[in-house]
């Protein structure tokens, strides 16, 4: 792997010395590739749109996100950052120099990448859901089709390819990483395309789906551990060559992401067995399209706002507790109390209209 990695650190190098002018819309582009988005931007526009393309983002996203998790930890992959800090495989005269940003310091194992893997796969579904809605559209021509079809999975891979170079520019991650997770998240969001039971499942699959991936994953973690095999390894490489001790998030950890994703699946299980979603989503408001833009403009306010409730970090324990509840809030808002607030207020103007 010596011989894998050292190829990835000269491009690393070529990137970092090559277009450092760049750094500010790459760093960026990670940005758009974190899967922490998906919750905050691109579900609840997309729910909104469609309850199905929505719903089925957030299984995508989890299972997603899980899977990449179990990989990181059978594949034990180096990041970029402290290999280069470790390995024998240079001689003192050719040491390679790798700069660091803010967002380099993660603290997960590198492959393979969850920033790539989570995009792939939430934009693969939004791209494929958008051109199974323009083959619906009665005024879309099959020239104009083919046009708009080339010209969405030219964006689609566009923004992956950004996001992968991003990744490999702030040595976070090594090419081969990044590819791995990007070929991986299509997988999985094709895979979903054919299981459309996900979006009328009901509260007891949630909360069987989520019993299941929290039990396999702490019992494959304690397995591991019984044969001296410690899948937080990657967590002392990361505050050991950190270039700045700031830059390390507890939100990164294998488990913060676990949990999180646990969280969102619970919360959306919750949502749309609601009745507060019945009545508003599922009826006669549901279909307006004043209904629809009141509640894509409500919930992507009072998420922006909602981002800056910090947890407290002084507690491994508490925080993934508080993050767990936090994260569960996030799809219950959007699916069932915010909608239920707006087709309250439009009831309550309808009445005095009449």
């Amino acid at each position: 792997m010596d011989i894998v990695y050292s190829s990835g650190v000269r491009v690393i190098q070529h990137l970092q010395n090559n277009y450092r002018e760049y750094h500010n819309f790459l760093n960026f582009m990670s940005t758009v590739g974190d899967p922490r988005n998906i919750f905050s931007v691109y579900f609840p526009l997309w729910f909104h749109l469609s309850h199905n393309v929505g719903t089925k983002m957030i299984w995508v996203a989890v299972i997603g996100d899980w899977f990449n998790l179990i990989f990181k930890w059978i594949l034990f992959g180096q990041r970029p950052y402290w290999w280069v800090q470790e390995t024998h495989f240079y001689h003192n005269d050719s040491f390679p120099h790798l700069e660091q940003f803010h967002i380099t310091c993660e603290t997960g194992p590198g492959s393979p990448s969850g920033h790539a893997m989570g995009s792939s796969c939430v934009w693969y579904v939004m791209i494929t859901s958008a051109l199974t809605l323009l083959v619906m559209c009665k005024y879309v021509y099959p020239l104009r089709f083919c046009f708009l079809r080339s010209g969405l999975w030219m964006a689609f891979w566009v923004i992956q390819i950004s996001v992968c170079i991003s990744r490999v520019f702030i040595a976070t991650h090594f090419p081969h990483q990044v590819i791995l997770g990007l070929l991986a998240g299509m997988l999985v969001a094709e895979v979903f395309d054919h299981i459309p039971s996900v979006y009328n499942a009901s509260l007891k699959v949630y909360l069987q789906t989520n019993a299941f991936l929290f039990s396999f994953a702490i019992c494959f973690y304690l397995l591991l551990k019984l044969m001296d095999i410690d899948l937080l390894w990657s967590v002392t490489k990361a505050k050991k060559w950190c270039a700045n001790p700031e830059w390390i998030h507890l939100d990164t950890t294998p488990f913060a992401g676990l949990v999180r994703n646990l969280g969102a699946l619970f919360g959306l299980g919750l949502a749309v067995n609601s009745e507060m979603f019945i009545q508003s989503c599922k009826g006669k408001n549901g279909y307006k399209t004043r209904f629809k833009l009141m509640c894509v403009t409500a919930t992507l306010t009072c998420l922006q706002l909602y981002d800056f409730i910090k947890m407290p970090t002084h507690t491994e324990v508490l925080f993934y507790i508080l993050s767990f509840c936090k994260s569960a809030l996030v799809p219950l808002g959007v699916v069932a109390i915010i909608p239920y607030c707006v087709h309250l207020l439009i009831g309550d103007e309808d009445r005095k209209l009449a």
